[in-house]
């Protein structure tokens, strides 16, 4: 499957273009993440399933969420059930992508402490009876934990970004969407890096009115990941997604 390496600033495009594609159907958009919000904070509440749960069907809403962007961008209306709509398309795959992207995170979460030590935490809730020299080690073995998980972690997440549309649009297998993905997110790396640092610096205003403007970043964030799709695969991201429904 083609793909192309684009400029560096590509990665502050994609999230102007997924405003553009907002902007087509704001109010549309806005009930899409609050229901997505919704289901989210549900789910984390059960105990255990829950979260295991979420992590497990994330890429089916995902891909729900894509195929709203595609047809916000053809200038067509988005409709609620578009989020439902991978569900009975192409589960299976998607949460398979979910189940290894669960794993990654499992993995990525033992690196951290087992990096940092079993006693950073409780060192860091305080426990260690005021100790500044153990509050110190435990914020250093903190941080090198948390930069060899993110080490580790970033090729799961390349792996994920592009899977769950190559899936729904492609109807390409999880594992080789995954390679692929994996693939065009390396090949692409610095506008990646350009996108993420603009992720955060808007993160972080929209967050001062007391997160009020995360209600606008979020569907803007959920359409630059179309964006992105678009850029890096120009051919694929106009072909209809293949249908396969359940038994």
């Amino acid at each position: 499957m083609q793909t192309r390496s684009v400029a560096a600033g590509r990665g502050w495009q994609w999230l102007v273009e997924g405003f553009r594609i907002f902007r087509k159907q704001p109010l549309t958009w806005i009930v899409l993440m609050v229901v997505m919000v919704v289901i989210w904070f549900a789910s984390i509440m059960l105990p255990l399933v829950g979260p295991l749960a979420i992590s497990l069907l994330s890429p089916v809403f995902l891909a729900g969420l894509m195929l709203a962007c595609r047809t916000t961008d053809e200038d067509g209306e988005p409709e609620l059930g578009q989020l439902f709509a991978a569900f009975k398309t192409h589960a299976s795959p998607l949460v398979t992508v979910g189940g290894i992207y669960l794993i990654g995170n499992i993995v990525t979460v033992g690196i951290v402490f087992g990096v940092a030590g079993g006693t950073a935490l409780p060192t860091l809730m305080g426990k260690s009876g005021g100790d500044i020299e153990a509050t110190r080690a435990a914020i250093r073995g903190l941080l090198l934990g948390m930069a060899v998980g993110m080490a580790v972690f970033m090729p799961v997440l390349m792996a994920a970004w592009f899977a769950p549309l190559l899936i729904v649009f492609k109807n390409t297998p999880p594992i080789a969407a995954m390679k692929i993905s994996y693939t065009a997110c390396w090949q692409n790396m610095v506008p990646f890096l350009v996108y993420g640092m603009a992720v955060v610096v808007l993160w972080i205003i929209a967050s001062i009115p007391l997160m009020l403007g995360l209600v606008l970043l979020l569907p803007v964030l959920v359409c630059s990941i179309y964006a992105s799709y678009k850029d890096i695969f120009p051919a694929e991201a106009v072909a209809p997604p293949a249908e396969h429904p359940l038994p």
